[in-house]
Order: C-alpha cells, then structure tokens, then sequence
C-alpha cells in the first residue's frame, strides 16, 4: 500500500529531488515551494526554559516499562547487576550511600539495581514494638527511598522503580532500572 504525501512533503520531496542528478533520458521535477514553518518563540528572561525532561516529571513508580521488563519481574528471572543494602543505617547515611552506589552504578552502565530496604514495622498492638532499641521509628528508609528516587540528585538516572520479587527480599526490596546512558 502506497500512501499519498501531503502538499508540505511534497514540497520538501521536490527541493531533495532536485539536489540529484537525474538518471540518463529524466528530467527534473518542477521545484515547488516550500511551506512556511512557524517559528516557537525564544524563552525571555520573564519565562526561563525548562530543564527537565517529561521523563522527570514522573515519579519513579509510575513510569512504565516495556512488557518484557515487567514479565521478567513478574516471573522472577530479572537479574539484578549490583545490590544496595539500606539495612541498619540511619536514614541520612542511606541517602548518601543510595546517592553513592547510584551513581557509581550508573557509571559502569549497570541497569537494574537491588536495593534493600527491609520491611519495616508490621502492625502491632504498642507502639513499643514500632521502634527500635535506640527509639527510631522502623521503616524509614523503605518510606523515604520513592522521594529520594524522585528527588533532583537522582531522577535523572532513574528509568523506573519496581517491587522486588520474593526471591529477592519481595516486601522488603525494589528493582531500581536505571536509564541507558
């Protein structure tokens, strides 16, 4: 099936026609003019460009994946190239060590990361049993990693985040996909 080209790609067709020689015994095709473009206006200084891609804007749990990612997540065969366990530092240090072995990660051209955060505080009747030894709510971390993926230093790497399957920490894990570079 051939489809018909419309009056600005004709246009366009004409003016690459006539930059080729013509085959032995063929003219040239009359040259038609080309369609006028509208110009977007520059950014002022009243409106600043924006810097961050759409893909930015998108929380790391939100943005989708190919089917073949998923899949392999649902059937447990994704491998993961390096892994980040959270467990047993504060929430400031595991910020920084995520920020760290991101980066690095990102580096080496890794593209799917284990991060392990724990499972936190299941429910319970006391709040006793809610915190640690030292009185530190439980499961800050794994409440905490979404902004910290979503957050300016590191969405630019991130592609997507996903839950961990039980073979690897399930409830208390993420796959973290990082963008090609």
């Amino acid at each position: 099936m051939v489809r018909k080209l419309g009056a600005d790609e004709t246009a366009l067709w004409s003016h690459v026609a006539a930059s080729v020689r013509p085959m032995e015994g063929q003219s040239r095709p009359p040259l038609q003019p080309l369609p006028k473009v509208a110009l977007k206006p520059q950014p002022t200084s009243a409106t600043p460009p924006k810097r961050t891609a759409a893909a930015n804007r998108i929380a790391v749990d939100d943005a989708t994946l190919d089917g073949s990612w998923d899949k392999a997540i649902r059937r447990g065969v994704l491998t993961p190239d390096t892994t980040i366990d959270l467990h047993g530092y504060t929430s400031d240090r595991a910020h920084a060590l995520l920020v760290q072995r991101i980066g690095d990660a990102a580096l080496s051209g890794a593209r799917v990361l284990l991060v392990i955060t724990g499972k936190g505080a299941r429910d319970s009747d006391t709040e006793r049993d809610h915190r640690h030894h030292d009185d530190r709510p439980r499961g800050v971390i794994r409440a905490r990693l979404r902004d910290w993926l979503n957050g300016a230093e590191l969405r630019p790497f991130i592609a997507a985040l996903r839950p961990a399957h039980p073979r690897h920490g399930g409830g208390g894990a993420w796959y973290v996909i990082l963008r090609r570079r």
